[in-house]
């Protein structure tokens, strides 16, 4: 499999950060025997592009879009149709369900269902209170969640306010089994990676 996923901007430094960084994060996860590649695309609109080019050339490994949803996803309501009604991104041919998978609302909305990695990685000065406070983490708008960060960073020494350099470095920290508790979505991209896809229509 590889993963096509939102992420790493346009500098080659951080793209190599999010590859190691979702790379750590599915190998905590305990997928080391079913490892998926993973292809930092920058943007969002080039992640969909890229795996949409990777459908049409046939490639052998299973192409998978990961991206962030940007917003609230209503009770069973597939990736696909959200994508369409909100991007209207079309579902190529031939595509299963379970090769489009969601970061609700943003990669940065996982960080919540650890905050224990955030106060170790912040150190001194981390505000735990800040951050909101919600368990439902999926339903923390965007907006939430980074104002959360930054005023919870912001008096942290040595690292400082929230940036999206520290991104990469807190997924590869962060507990996916806690992620999955709380997270429906993460729940569904793990179970998806380490299914291998086999069982999914």
């Amino acid at each position: 499999m590889k993963v096509y996923v939102e992420g790493g901007g346009d500098a080659n430094i951080m793209r190599t950060k999010c590859r190691k960084g979702f790379t750590e994060f599915f190998r905590r996860a305990g997928l080391s025997g079913r490892m998926p590649r993973i292809v930092a695309c920058g943007s969002r609109n080039q992640a969909y592009d890229d795996f949409c080019t990777a459908v049409r050339m046939g490639q052998e490994e299973i192409p998978i879009l990961l991206v962030d949803s940007e917003g609230p996803i209503l009770p069973n309501e597939s990736p696909w149709q959200y994508l369409k009604s909100r991007d209207d991104w079309q579902c190529p041919d031939d595509v299963k369900q379970g090769q489009v998978q969601l970061m609700v609302q943003c990669m940065e909305t996982w960080f919540l269902a650890d905050r224990d990695v955030l106060a170790t990685f912040y150190g001194q000065g981390f505000t735990a209170g800040a951050l909101p406070k919600r368990l439902d983490i999926e339903n923390v708008s965007k907006k939430d969640i980074f104002d959360g960060l930054s005023r919870a960073t912001r008096n942290s020494q040595p690292k400082g306010e929230y940036q999206k350099k520290h991104s990469f470095d807190l997924l590869s920290m962060i507990d996916p089994d806690k992620l999955r508790k709380v997270s429906p979505h993460a729940q569904k991209l793990i179970s998806a990676l380490n299914s291998g896809m086999e069982d999914d229509a």
